[in-house]
């Protein structure tokens, strides 16, 4: 067995509407040989991967797997199970996985969900290792590779703050995009995004991060607030920490100035020799130093979240309680034992560990490692109550009194922390501490959420819920309006044609299509970026408020969506291109990749498809939300039913194009009127035009906007670059276009027919990765209506062909339709070749030049300024005015 190729993708795709891991393995000389004629096979499989036992598979009973693995299966069916359960026992549990075959004889794609990608492509890699290891009768390393998957989990997982305001944000519905790998995230999108890392929000000022991490500062201003804080001086020395020691009195706290998360400090430093060892550990994380009034008590965080008081907990430093028999050593093993005790933060609580600071204190209590403490002692492993170091937290939330509930809030604001952390060292929290004696000791940035979520007893508080509430008030707008397009012919014309309606409508609109990322209107990045990628460039911009997106087939094999749900899914139409890439081998395996975009919307979102079009009306059955339909054919049956069940339509009636919704008739214009239909003829262009009324209108834009938007959008070479671009020499004319399949084809010349055109001149190549017959009927099409063809060959686009061979097969194409030799010509490069139908061009003709580069184009238009029409305006073929 090897494996061909193995890749995560991100968003909904071809396999699943959920992230997957797709591997394609060969089997090679076990395809076809069946785990039921492979001796000891299940057993020995289960002897190396017990909690197999447990997979229902098909069966949906627990040990379904295993009965069917005696029934007989493929071993790339066993291969999904075992990287699904490698994920699992590294604790990332995924359950869904499927096995089907790549279109080869013994090829198959084994398919599974994962939590982190790169987990999920080494569960996978390992998966076959494993099986390979059994097959051959060796030994397996299981405990290595789940050491490593979990050395990934922790490299890549979010922590448990973090964890828990995205939790929060996806049952809100809140788009979630990780930005990097350092878990820094962003909630919503475009102009209504936040952003954050742990609990540092977008809104956390920096003078407020950096006071609270000044702790002579923060003690100074609080104490000048009349709030009550322990004595303490700032050094730089070991000389002056022992003046101020002696001057406050021992015992003394010794802290690092900007310290956090309790790294660097020492409490109860009783004298001049301790606090040597104290201020060389401060001094490992500052440069000056803070020896602070030792206070006495328990220790109690408060968390403060936009000014209000919304959790505490108790909390104890890591400590053991003896039970008369077992050592502390033996005590600490025990406890490590508690399954809700991990490593780091992957657990409420972390595991005990043994430090300088615990040998210190056994010393100081005159214990060993090896000492048995009577039953009920306590013996403090930490100094602190921090849960990094293995401490334990208790909520007290309902316990607080209301004047430290007062404090709290207020030292909050007088730091200036949207969200803070407030430590106070108390007797009890249900007494003011202004009459115990107590004081606030600390106050923290970036608090950690993990014991009020998860705290050893008490009551969980779901303290991210008030955070989000914070940044995203009830009411407020967290999402952006996507609109995402596709189909095999019109993307880019309708994205262009909605970007310009909700740019009428005022909005300020992000776009991908494959001339580039553009930004209000502005090219930020040029290129084909109708990839997943590209869509994500878009929904991290903070200066927009709406998303054209076109999704072309390519990146939802590579990648899958781009985005998590859009608002309007539009499918225009599916047409043989791109056949035979990937695991595309068919329109219905076409259809089903393009339906992705249909079936994503959010709640309450629209499916916007081609009722003329069987494989987009099909989709409409895999569509939960709502469907609207536009149509050439206003007495189709689909249409109709559609209108008079009182859903939202668009047709082509009387010359008109027109909206319909909850049965009343919105007429928008004339085609003749609309630019982009080239005076009613380009009926491919009054679909698109309809696809993208459709989809401004269902996103609440007046049908006046709608037509302004059609009224204003001209095919010309600033709105809508090398698609159906009429330039006008002083007589004849150039048309620039992207036609590249024979669908499109067809719709052209079904175009050029319609039009006054004496000869029509053509300019074309044609991409290598298209299949044979689709590149000679393209030949075929347009030698119906061609009076002159020049045809070129780019090497950027041969993918993979021989030089030559898609010249001849468009050359084989025109002549089976009667297109004579002298009339097909060839050229080395595009730019021969329209100079010289340029050249070639008269009164009354039109030189169409097929090209996915239209800046070579336009380079050669400006470079040949023979017959350049020197005024504007002209109109020619019963088409709108047009100018170069």
């Amino acid at each position: 067995m090897k494996t061909l190729g193995i890749k995560a993708l991100h968003g909904a795709n071809y396999y699943s509407l959920r992230p997957v891991i797709v591997m394609t393995i060969d089997l090679e000389d076990y395809d076809e040989v069946f785990t039921s004629e492979l001796d000891g096979f299940p057993e020995r499989l289960l002897e190396c991967i017990p909690s197999l036992g447990d997979h229902r598979c098909s069966k949906g009973i627990p040990g379904g797997f295993v009965e069917r693995m005696h029934e007989g299966t493929l071993l790339t069916h066993v291969i999904e199970h075992v990287a699904l359960e490698l994920q699992t026992i590294a604790y990332m549990p995924v359950g869904f996985g499927k096995t089907r075959n790549a279109g080869s004889p013994g090829v198959y794609d084994v398919i599974f969900s994962y939590w982190v990608d790169k987990a999920g492509i080494m569960a996978g890699e390992e998966a076959l290792a494993l099986v390979e290891a059994i097959l051959a009768g060796k030994a397996y390393d299981l405990e290595a590779t789940v050491k490593r998957l979990l050395t990934i989990l922790d490299d890549n997982r979010l922590g448990p703050s973090t964890a828990a305001i995205v939790e929060e944000a996806e049952r809100r519905r809140i788009t979630v995009l990780r930005l990097d790998d350092y878990r820094l995230i962003q909630l919503g999108e475009g102009r209504f995004q936040k952003l954050v890392k742990a609990t540092i929000t977008s809104g956390t000022g920096f003078i407020g991060v950096e006071t609270a991490g000044d702790k002579a500062l923060t003690t100074g201003m609080l104490r000048d607030a009349g709030i009550p804080v322990p004595r303490g001086t700032k050094c730089s020395n070991i000389s002056a920490a022992k003046e101020d020691a002696a001057w406050i009195g021992y015992p003394v706290v010794v802290k690092p100035l900007d310290g956090h998360h309790g790294k660097g400090v020492t409490i109860g430093i009783s004298s001049d020799e301790e606090m040597e060892i104290a201020f060389a550990k401060a001094k490992e994380y500052s440069r000056e130093i803070v020896v602070e009034q030792m206070i006495r008590g328990v220790d109690f965080r408060l968390l403060v979240v936009g000014g209000r008081f919304i959790a505490a907990v108790r909390r104890d430093p890591a400590h053991v309680i003896g039970d008369g028999i077992h050592s502390i050593e033996r005590l600490i093993e025990i406890e490590n034992t508690n399954p809700r005790r991990g490593i780091g933060h992957e657990r409420e609580m972390t595991r005990l560990v043994v430090s300088k600071t615990t040998h210190r204190l056994l010393t100081q209590a005159g214990y060993t490692m090896e000492a048995i403490l009577p039953e009920g002692e306590v013996f403090n492993l930490e100094l602190t109550a921090n849960l990094s170091t293995g401490g334990s937290a208790e909520d007290v939330t309902d316990d607080l009194h209301p004047t430290n509930r007062f404090i709290a809030e207020r030292v909050a604001r007088i730091i200036g922390l949207d969200v803070a952390g407030i430590d106070i060292l108390a007797p009890r929290i249900d007494v003011p501490i202004t009459e115990t004696g107590s004081a606030v000791i600390e106050v923290n940035a970036a608090p950690g959420l993990r014991a009020h979520l998860a705290p050893a007893k008490g009551k969980p508080r779901n303290v991210a819920a008030p955070i989000l509430d914070m940044l995203f008030p009830p009411g407020s707008q967290t999402d952006i309006p996507i609109i995402s397009v596709t189909g095999t012919n019109g993307k880019t014309t309708t994205v262009r044609l909605a970007a310009h309606i909700m740019k009428t409508a005022g909005y300020a609109v992000g776009m991908t299509c494959t001339d580039g990322i553009y930004i209000g209107g502005r090219l930020m990045v040029k290129g084909d970026m109708s990839g997943p990628h590209s869509a994500g460039v878009v929904l991290r911009d903070p200066t927009i408020d709406c998303a054209v997106l076109e999704t072309a087939r390519g990146g939802l094999l590579r990648d899958g969506l781009g985005y998590k749900n859009a608002d309007v899914g539009i499918v225009l139409n599916v047409c043989a291109d791109h056949l035979n890439l990937g695991n595309v081998k068919t329109l219905d395996d076409l259809a089903f990749l393009k339906s992705i975009v249909a079936e994503v919307v959010r709640p309450g979102g629209y499916s916007v498809l081609n009722a003329d079009d069987p494989y987009c009306r099909d989709m409409a059955r895999h569509c939960s939300e709502n469907i609207a339909y536009f149509s050439m054919d206003p007495e189709s049956d689909v249409l109709t039913h559609h209108i008079e069940r009182g859903r939202t339509a668009s047709t082509y009636q009387n010359g008109y194009v027109t909206l319909v919704a909850d049965g009343t008739v919105h007429p928008l214009a004339k085609a003749a009127d609309i630019p982009v239909t080239l005076g009613g003829a380009a009926e491919f262009n009054i679909q698109n035009v309809m696809a993208a009324s459709l989809a401004a209108f269902s996103l609440g834009v007046k049908v006046d906007t709608v037509r302004q938007g059609l009224l204003s959008f001209f095919p010309s070479l600033t709105q809508l670059p090398g698609r159906m671009n009429l330039v006008p020499r002083d007589d004849f004319w150039v048309m620039i276009d992207y036609a590249h399949n024979p669908a499109a084809y067809e719709a052209l010349v079904d175009y050029l027919r319609r039009s006054q055109f004496r000869r029509k001149l053509f300019v074309l190549n044609a991409v290598g990765d298209r299949r044979d017959e689709d590149i000679i009927a393209i030949g075929s099409i347009l030698g119906a209506v061609a009076d002159e063809t020049y045809l070129y060959e780019d090497p950027r686009y041969r993918r993979g062909r021989e030089p030559g061979s898609t010249t001849e097969l468009l050359a084989r194409g025109l002549s089976m339709v009667g297109v004579p030799p002298e009339h097909i010509q060839r050229y080395e490069s595009e730019e021969s070749a329209m100079v010289q139908a340029l050249d070639a061009a008269r009164t009354g003709d039109v030189v169409l030049v097929m090209t996915a580069r239209g800046d070579i184009a336009l380079d050669v238009l400006r470079a040949n300024r023979r017959h350049m029409q020197n005024t504007p305006g002209t109109t020619a073929a019963g088409i709108g005015e047009m100018s170069f």
